[in-house]
């Protein structure tokens, strides 16, 4: 018996040491998200000193390109003002309001397309249509038929995101596991039963992935259209400050822009990645 237990011994400590060498949890989004940020901190310091260096050395005329320190300078006086809150908060609003009008529009639409065959046929060539039709190209019409007030504005983000949201809603929906839904026939599933509890929740993460781009585009439409015709928002800043030469304030704004447009992108990024866990770790997009 002592020779069977002693010839065990090596067997249970591989075992043990198995289990002792079990992989960790993965790095949560949050972790990793800290990480990339520091791993790019040196390169991120590295430029902003070429841009505080390069004009005061007279490499680059600082009168269109001031050096960085002059851009944050006035950039905390707009903070300090309310002037800059006041150009965000417009430029968000029309962004928000023209992609919510985008996701009551296209998720309903694109579940209709990607589930019934007929629908998606008699619909496809005019949404391929518009789809390839450039926003801003668009601009001008939308201008000129809505007028230069809020509701050109609107609809140029609207068209922005509708798209995204659409396409991908449709291959959300195409891209349900059939058995999934024949099982849920076989139990004599519902329409509405099946749409709620099968067909939505499968789609979810490819819906948000279409949210994430459409957000984005909107924002950046927003301001392609204030640049044109308006008379506030942070396109109209970043425009005006150019054409006054003005160009610290016009970078303040580029710069208040970019990181508008850091922080969207991180937390669609958390949020694609809540979505879509239960797909495991490495499936969602890159950030």
């Amino acid at each position: 018996m002592s020779l069977i237990a002693d010839r065990n011994l090596p067997l249970r400590n591989t075992f043990s040491l198995r289990r002792k060498r079990t992989p960790s949890k993965a790095p949560s989004a949050f972790s990793e998200t800290v990480s990339t940020i520091t791993l790019g901190l040196p390169a991120l310091v590295a430029f902003a000193l070429l841009w505080e260096i390069a004009p005061r050395a007279g490499w680059i005329n600082a009168l269109f390109f001031p050096p960085l320190s002059q851009v944050l300078a006035v950039l905390w006086e707009m903070i300090v003002s309310g002037q800059l809150a006041d150009h965000i908060g417009i430029s968000l609003q029309r962004a928000a309001i023209g992609f919510l009008l985008a996701v009551v529009t296209a998720v309903p639409l694109g579940f209709l397309m990607g589930r019934y065959s007929l629908f998606e046929k008699a619909s496809d060539f005019l949404v391929q249509t518009l789809r390839n039709t450039s926003q801003f190209a668009l601009l001008p019409v939308f201008i000129l038929v809505l007028g230069i007030g809020e509701a050109s504005k609107i609809a140029i983000t609207f068209y922005a995101a509708v798209f995204f949201l659409l396409i991908n809603t449709i291959v959300g929906v195409k891209s349900v596991d059939p058995l999934l839904v024949k099982a849920a026939r076989s139990m004599g599933t519902s329409d509405w039963d099946l749409f709620k509890k099968v067909i939505f929740p499968s789609a979810i993460p490819s819906i948000v992935a279409g949210a994430r781009l459409g957000v984005k585009t909107s924002l950046f439409s927003v301001i392609a259209a204030e640049m044109l015709a308006a008379q506030s928002g942070i396109g109209y800043l970043i425009q005006n400050s150019s054409l006054m030469l003005e160009t610290d304030r016009m970078y303040a704004g580029i710069l208040t822009l970019t990181i508008i447009g850091l922080l969207l992108n991180y937390l669609l990024v958390a949020g694609e990645r809540r979505a879509t866990h239960w797909r495991g770790s490495g499936e969602s997009g890159p950030n």
